[in-house]
Formats: structure tokens, sequence, C-alpha cells
């Protein structure tokens, strides 16, 4: 399968500008190194773009006296919130990427655990957003978004990478020149990685792609675009693979050697005892044939480039 290069917002200094507090980087290896080669990468740091410099004094989230959580400066000289808020609805008005990696604990780029402060105090909660990560995540509900430290979890950054290379083929397919029957081909084509996601809502997109014929093509772009993203954005689970690895199963030709070889290796997969990389690869492999080119050339098999090699971790059981 051809690969779309995805757009990806990052915090820059992920990628090794010298935009942070203290005038040095936070280099991220998998975002510069692994990943880097496949994406197009859009550097935001919305405290440089506040004019704050590097270095700067440091900043956190503290909670006033009505009890919100405030953009401040660590001094308490400044309170940068609504200028950090009216950036981000800014940036996010015009966002057209396909994936966000942000700052990890950064009080204006964190997606998970940033700490709340209690004035001139110590921390109070740790289950907080930055504030710019907050309005752009609220902006974009379905964009695939991480921080560079849940991306270390082998299962959490393979589903992210999975997402941005399917919303980059979305946004792709639809910028060109497609009929109806272009937007059948190209939900069949994603038939089996959408029903690994969300069945019911693969069967809602199906509807979509029904009308295609009938009503408004803006309409109908419109449409099938939220529910392609919003079955993405449902995990993955074991059980919806193997429900996919044996219906693919079902439509190749083998004899019942290999057949059985195959349902064996899927189970072992179940059971947690072999990656997901296993089962694909022999399906892949058994589907080279022209009557089984359907299973073939599904999605599923080739969601990202396969250098990245993302899809070899092992499932716990069940």
């Amino acid at each position: 399968m051809r690969h779309v290069r995805p757009r990806v917002a990052v915090s820059g200094c992920l990628l090794g500008d010298l935009v942070r507090y203290n005038g040095g980087h936070s280099r991220d290896r998998f975002l510069t190194d692994v990943l880097g080669p496949y994406v197009e990468w859009e550097h935001v740091c919305p405290e440089i773009e506040l004019g704050l410099g590097a270095p700067r004094e440091t900043l956190r989230l503290e909670r006033s006296p009505r009890g919100d959580a405030r953009l401040v400066t660590r001094s308490g000289g400044a309170d940068l919130t609504d200028r950090m808020v009216a950036l981000a609805r800014e940036r996010s008005a015009a966002l057209d990427v396909d994936g966000y990696v942000f700052k990890a604990k950064s009080p204006s780029c964190g997606v998970h655990g940033v700490p709340l402060y209690a004035s001139g105090g110590p921390a109070v909660d740790r289950r907080h957003r930055g504030v710019f990560a907050d309005v752009v995540i609220e902006s974009h509900p379905l964009l695939p978004v991480e921080d560079e430290g849940r991306l270390h979890d082998p299962v959490l950054r393979e589903s992210f990478v999975e997402r941005i290379f399917a919303h980059a083929r979305l946004r792709a397919f639809m910028e060109g020149d497609w009929r109806p029957r272009d937007l059948v081909e190209f939900h069949a084509r994603h038939k089996m990685q959408l029903l690994a996601h969300d069945p019911t809502r693969y069967r809602e997109a199906g509807r979509v792609v029904a009308r295609a014929g009938s009503g408004p093509r803006e309409e109908v772009a419109a449409a099938y675009a939220e529910v392609f993203r919003a079955v993405l954005a449902r995990k993955a689970t074991t059980g919806r693979n193997v429900n996919v690895l044996q219906h693919c199963l079902g439509m190749i030709d083998l004899d019942p050697e290999r057949r059985a070889d195959l349902v064996e290796v899927i189970d072992s997969y179940r059971r947690g005892l072999v990656p997901l990389s296993v089962p694909t690869t022999l399906l892949r492999h058994h589907a080279r044939g022209e009557p089984a080119a359907y299973v073939r050339d599904q999605s599923y098999f080739s969601p990202y480039p396969d250098d990245l090699r993302l899809r070899h971790h092992v499932p716990p059981g069940t």
C-alpha cells in the first residue's frame, strides 16, 4: 500500500528546537529518528509565540481564588491564561494536521497529569491539561493526540501511528477528485482495519457510503470523514483483531494443514503468546495470489510503513 505522509504538529522542543525555558530542548529520538522520515512536522511552541523568549521564567498552573486553573509565571508576576487561550483558539482554527504530539507535563502543552498548584503552595492536583493543549483538543476531539512520554508505551505508540496514517490517507483521498465509486473502494479497502476498532460505527460509515451517489458531495464527505475518524478513535482490541484475522482467513484458499497452522497462530495471539505481527505476516504471505487480492489489499495489513515495526509487542491475553 502506498502511504501518504501524515502532517503532524509537534512541540518544537521535542525535535531539538532550542525553545525550552532554559534555552535547551527535549529531543525525542523516536520522533526524530524513527517516525521523522515518514511524516511532515509542523513545529509549534506557544510560549515562544507569546513572545516569552528562551531562556525564560518557568510557568505553572495555579489555582485561583475562584477555583479555576490559571497559567502564571512561577514568581506570580504575570497571568498568561487569557493570552494563551486566545493563541490556542487562533492556532486551532487554522490547524490542518493528521495528529499532534505535545510536550508531556508542560503547563502549556501537557496532555495528561499536569500539576495544579495552590497559590504560592504545593501541588494540589495532578490531573490537568496544559492550557494550550486543552483548547486544541477540545476544538479537535477526533484528532490523534499524544505526548512523547506516552509514546514510549508500545501499545499507545502503535495506536497513535496507525491513526495518523489513516487520517492522512483520508485527507489525501478527500482532497482528490473522487467519485462515489471511489469512496466505495476506499471504504472497502479499510474494512478490516475499521472492524478491528468499532464494528458498529463501521456499519454506520457504510450507510454514509451508500448515500454517496444521491447526496451532496460536501455533505457526504463531511459525514464519512467524521465517522471514519470516530471509528479509529476507539482502540482496537485483541478480541476484535482475532475476529478480523479469522474473517480474512476464511477468504483465503488454503490446504487443511496450512489452515490449521494459521488457526493455531491466531489462537496464540489471542492468548498473548505472540504479537499481532505474526498472524498478519502469515496472512499477507498467503494472500499474495490473485484470488485473495481483496484480503491482500486491506489497509489492516499495512496501516503504516512496515519499517516502523510497531506490531511486535505481545498483548495481554483475553
